[in-house]
């Protein structure tokens, strides 16, 4: 792993070799976030514009020699990334928007962006030796996990919150993991993840606390700039809890800024749920202070964002701010989605709520990409939520008749 010159703490500076921490800086203890290093010069003679485009691994793995894996290391055999990029015109020209792009991140194996994280984690637990993987998560991490490590016949042991939809547990199930359903919150389901590990000797899947999971999920940006034909969006809106996606992909459009693929950083919008905004409030007020979270949004119900840091620089340094939407804006977002042709989860369509949101104040011309992170059928409850029970009727035309001329006509007529 010649190309990663080793780590950095978020908080203090501190820099370590790889091989001196497994985790976190041993200064700050769980807080103490890191930042994986590289070394672009000579990533940059791995890595060109003119090697992709005749690279026909389209995964996350055709960026292998950004990511902070061994180049011999075996990969799990699930295609994770390069999810699809649609132009959005319909939706857009509701917005006024004209250059409104959706990247459907329900497209991976087990229908979440979480599973670009989990991929770099299975491969880094196999690297170290390690025989069983764990993380805690309020569901898309864990069935990510459990699916990834599935793959490669890893056992995986899994904490989160009993409030977490049947959805995600069955997939959890169905991969062949060990459930520990925690009676309480999700943050409290962290915490337990992290002593039991740290008492078991597991490795940690846990978001920020691994430094190597954003990583995975800065895989996003590159692709993004490169199916827009190295082209960096002006913004990009994404849904954000425990704040390491947005975080990758600041990291993601800052490596491929190092390496001169691009020539600016687009403006980051984080959008969380007004019942679990603590980096909304930081972020206004310069203070951060945990809360207790409550949303339908329960991939993004966080009152204590571990990757906080990452989160805010994210949103700090490339100018862009963050936004709270209420519970029925992301109902709503579900159902524009929907007519848009994607099926999002609450959190998945958190960001398009922040689009709707702010669309008044943005550009029309500007290049807008919004990150869908999860599917809907992650939480089924939700979305018959969204919409409506379909009418019942008896099985007879005059029925039908009677329904159109009730409640179709405008329409079907």
């Amino acid at each position: 792993m010649d190309h990663v010159v080793g780590l950095k703490c978020t908080l203090c500076g501190q820099e370590y070799e790889t091989r001196e921490v497994l985790y976190v800086c041993p200064k700050h203890g769980y807080e103490g976030i890191l930042d994986v290093q590289y070394d672009y010069q000579l990533i940059g003679k791995r890595l060109t514009k003119e090697g992709l485009t005749k690279n026909r691994d389209y995964s996350i793995w055709r960026y292998k020699p950004l990511l902070p894996v061994e180049a011999a290391s075996p990969i799990p055999p699930p295609q994770v990334g390069w999810t699809p990029l649609y132009r959005a015109k319909r939706l857009g020209k509701s917005l006024d928007l004209s250059n409104l792009y959706l990247k459907d991140e329900g497209r991976n194996p087990t229908a979440s962006l979480k599973d670009r994280a989990s991929a770099i984690g299975v491969v880094k637990a196999q690297e170290l030796g390690k025989s069983i993987i764990t993380c805690a998560s309020t569901g898309n991490a864990a069935s990510s996990l459990a699916g990834l490590a599935a793959s490669v016949g890893m056992p995986n042991v899994i904490f989160v919150p009993e409030s977490a939809p049947k959805a995600k547990v069955a997939q959890l199930l169905i991969f062949g993991a060990q459930v520990v359903m925690v009676k309480g919150t999700y943050d409290q389901a962290f915490d337990l993840c992290l002593a039991a590990s740290d008492e078991f000797g597991w490795y940690s899947r846990n978001t920020a606390y691994n430094p190597y999971l954003s990583e995975g999920k800065k895989a996003a940006a590159l692709e993004i700039c490169e199916q827009l034909g190295w082209q960096a969006p002006d913004r990009v809106f994404v849904s954000v809890g425990d704040g390491c996606i947005i975080g990758g992909l600041y990291k993601g459009f800052s490596d491929l800024l190092a390496l001169g693929f691009i020539e600016s950083l687009p403006k980051l919008v984080g959008v969380q749920a007004e019942g679990a905004a603590p980096l909304v409030r930081a972020w206004k007020t310069g203070t951060f202070q945990p809360m207790v979270p409550h949303t339908i949004a329960d991939s993004i119900s966080v009152g204590i964002p571990r990757d906080r840091v990452k989160a805010l620089r994210a949103v700090r340094e490339t100018g862009g701010q963050y936004v709270a939407v209420s519970d029925e804006e992301i109902l709503e977002a579900m159902r524009q989605l929907g007519k848009g042709g994607i099926f999002a989860e609450p959190a998945g369509a958190a960001g398009f709520a922040g689009l709707v949101k702010l669309a008044d104040e943005i550009d029309p011309q500007e290049l807008i990409v919004v990150l869908v992170t999860g599917n809907g059928l992650k939480d089924v409850e939700s979305a018959i939520k969204a919409t409506q029970e379909p009418p019942k009727i008896e099985p007879t035309m005059r029925e039908v008749r009677h329904l159109i001329r009730r409640a179709l006509s405008d329409i079907l007529i």
